[in-house]
């Protein structure tokens, strides 16, 4: 009787296990699996694009391009708001919300690819896609924290782990997170040899470390160049690491995926549905002021008129399909810069000129590159016939500092008004102007408001009591972030 009891509890422990182990069978989504299962090459292409199309070219860059007066905000909605200086726009925390959440959504998918390209992980010997990785960190960290300053990063990505992440010091993310994490990064791609572990899903690079190890070098003549202000002795090492970026061959960082046709740039597709963006004065007088030839693809004469926004201007700022625009803006097969090989020589020729050294040869190559992006970037190149090439442009003009940076305001009027922020605001911190803005509105009535940095994002800022508190204490219009003057 006892054997028979035993065999039977014997049986149904066999019938409830085949049970369970069919339920965990039936329960598992096999075309879904786990994100700690999943190869990190096949997470990194969604970090790249990511990076690209809304941490680099979202709301963020196209207030930016209204600050910088690099682009007229126009449309009788958000952007016109953003040139009128209107604070409900300006200052809100829901404005830059949609680049705050996929900015640290992306953060989170770079920690993952990171952990399992790190040793022990998944993809330990993968050390390409951690390099990869890295970079891309230092990227999207540094654009948070340039536009934002103390920002949540140590304990932000973290998911469920950390619902409330604190809020960390500019000068400890970028120790850490920015040039840090470049370090790094740098290290493991030189590691990384000939591996390529991510040629088809890397759509940046195809794989090829070597031209990720020289994005690398130029972000961090980049970052380095923001610091500036607190460490003057920097300018060596920006040289050192920007010439580290040409050894190692950087050519841009220009995502060229886009098409036109089945797929558009972020910057065309915005414009044409919300026709928010025309060109600016403050540029089209640069430009006039130089007889500069990219000023016919800058101030394209789209809708047959030729009509430019004057920063601050009530009247033109309710204004849709009258103003001219910049021909890009027309063409949805433009890449989109996550750092431009125009940007790179003008930080190698402002370095160089702030230490006294001979940098003419530096500007001609950054101004000839700018000249080469436009044309590219022409939607009607069969029209446009630049009456001289950059290097004789360039050849007519002063290499002073002033001469540099309005260089470079104008190249990165393509897509690269993040950084013409950051100069701007770094150039300040330094005592000097050397593009003047023009919109009566940034000062009204003996008041400030330009603003110094971009408000958090309104997911955070009504989730976490940490960001809350900051949100409702800082100042966009006085609080400098610590890297451009402000405190830590």
């Amino acid at each position: 009787m006892k054997k028979n009891i035993l065999v039977a509890l014997a049986s149904l422990f066999m019938v409830t296990s085949c049970s369970e182990d069919v339920m965990d069978k039936i329960n598992k989504d096999n075309n879904n699996p786990g994100i700690d299962v999943v190869p990190a090459k096949f997470s990194i292409t969604d970090a790249i694009m990511s990076s690209a199309f809304s941490t680099i070219s979202g709301n963020y860059a196209w207030l930016a391009s209204s600050f910088t007066e690099q682009e007229f905000g126009t449309g009788n909605n958000q952007l016109m708001k953003a040139e009128l200086r209107n604070p409900s726009e300006v200052a809100a925390s829901t404005t830059y919300n949609n680049e705050w959440n996929s900015t640290y959504a992306n953060i989170a998918n770079l920690r993952n690819i990171i952990k399992k390209t790190s040793p022990g992980g998944l993809n330990a010997d993968q050390t390409d896609i951690l390099g990869m990785a890295q970079t891309l960190f230092a990227l999207n960290m540094g654009v948070l924290t340039d536009l934002h300053g103390n920002i949540p990063c140590s304990e932000a990505g973290m998911g469920a782990a950390i619902l409330n992440p604190k809020i960390d010091t500019q000068e400890s993310i970028y120790a850490g997170s920015v040039l840090g994490m470049l370090n790094e990064a740098i290290v493991n791609l030189k590691a990384a040899g000939l591996l390529n572990n991510a040629k088809a899903q890397d759509i940046l690079f195809e794989g090829d470390a070597s031209k990720w190890l020289g994005f690398a070098y130029a972000l961090k003549a980049r970052y380095l160049l923001h610091t500036q202000f607190r460490n003057p002795a920097v300018l060596t090492e920006v040289i050192a690491a920007a010439n580290e970026a040409l050894a190692a061959g950087f050519d841009g960082a220009d995502l060229s995926v886009f098409n036109g046709v089945t797929t558009d740039n972020p910057w065309t597709a915005f414009f044409w549905s919300r026709a928010y963006t025309g060109t600016s004065s403050t540029v089209v007088d640069l430009m006039k002021e130089r007889n500069d030839n990219r000023l016919v693809i800058y101030n394209f004469n789209m809708h047959k008129n030729n009509l430019y926004g004057t920063p601050g201007d009530e009247v033109q700022a309710g204004l849709t399909e009258t103003l001219n625009a910049p021909s890009w803006l027309n063409n949805g097969a433009c890449s989109v810069h996550l750092l431009s090989k125009s940007e790179l020589y003008f930080i190698l020729a402002e370095a160089k000129t702030r230490l006294g050294q001979d940098a003419s040869a530096d500007f001609t190559k950054a101004v000839e590159t700018s000249f080469d992006d436009y044309q590219v970037s022409d939607s009607d190149p069969k029209e446009t016939k630049f009456e001289n090439n950059g290097s004789e442009y360039a050849a007519g003009l002063p290499v002073t500092l002033k001469e540099i940076m309005v260089q470079k305001y104008l190249s990165q009027c393509r897509d690269e008004q993040i950084e013409a922020y950051n100069d701007i605001r770094r150039c300040q911190a330094l005592g000097e102007n050397w593009i003047e803005l023009k919109n009566p509105l940034n000062n009204q009535k003996g008041v400030n408001y330009w603003p110094e940095r971009f408000p958090y994002g309104n997911s955070s800022v009504i989730s976490n009591p940490i960001i809350n508190e900051a949100f409702n204490n800082i100042d966009i219009y006085k609080d400098k972030v610590w890297l451009f003057g402000g405190e830590k």
